[in-house]
């Protein structure tokens, strides 16, 4: 990609793991970026390959990280960001992405996922990029997650889901990073296990040990904000999150 325009703000969300939180704080990112750029035309989310879909009320086929991504891009925005243009791969089922793109025979091909981001970018004033799975994650035979983000290299800024083993998933991802050369803009600290055990102590065990600064912690959403299974994070809950966070820098 080109050298990063220092008026914009743009960064790649990873994850200790899946199902860790990267869409709720990668949406929350975006309203938060909106909020300091009251004059922003459009703050995009963008994916290069989901998967899992479901039958939208429209009836087409969606996945729910990509119609977060567009709900939050689109709040307030005077363009609109279309699910196509939010990820160029979108697979059916929920599952790693290489092996689900063999099953339904479609090549993920890392070009086309840069060239999307990259037209994307065009048309945007800001920009969250949300991985997927976790940072070693095949794409296909050759790549990984990690070859994406060399590629596009952004700064990162790594969800860490807050369960049991959390801290060795957290140093082995910082690890990798730091491998790669990468720019870790700092960490986020997710409650994905309410009843987790001597959390604050876990969160002060990797303030110790992670190079880059706590942006937020994120508690266990309220039970009206739970997510439903085969839908969008409300807007509401994004928010929520997006009080708790603040950007890098």
């Amino acid at each position: 990609m080109n050298p990063l325009n220092l008026n914009r703000n743009e960064y790649f969300v990873v994850g200790t793991d899946t199902e860790v939180g990267k869409t709720l704080i990668s949406c929350a990112l975006i309203l938060k970026i909106k909020e300091q750029d009251s004059a922003n035309k459009l703050v995009a989310g963008y994916k290069p390959v989901s998967a899992g879909t479901h039958t939208s009320p429209n009836g087409k086929l969606a996945n729910e990280d990509v119609e977060s991504l567009c709900l939050a891009s689109n709040f307030q925005s005077q363009n609109q960001l279309t699910a196509e243009a939010c990820c160029p791969f979108i697979l059916n089922h929920p599952a790693a992405p290489n092996i689900v793109a063999v099953e339904e025979s479609k090549k993920l091909s890392l070009s086309r996922m840069i060239e999307g981001l990259v037209d994307l970018r065009k048309k945007s004033t800001h920009m969250i990029v949300e991985g997927v799975g976790g940072f070693l994650v095949p794409l296909n035979e050759q790549e990984t997650t990690a070859d994406f983000a060399e590629k596009i290299n952004l700064p990162i800024i790594l969800v860490v889901g807050l369960r049991l083993g959390c801290l060795n998933h957290s140093l082995l991802t910082i690890e990798a990073i730091q491998k790669r050369n990468l720019t870790l803009a700092g960490w986020v600290a997710n409650t994905i296990d309410p009843d987790m055990l001597v959390k604050i102590e876990n969160i002060e065990t990797l303030k110790k040990r992670i190079p880059a600064p706590l942006l937020g912690i994120i508690d266990w959403l309220p039970e009206d904000l739970q997510k439903e299974k085969h839908a969008p994070y409300s807007i509401e809950a994004m928010q929520l999150a997006a009080r708790s966070l603040r950007l890098p820098g």
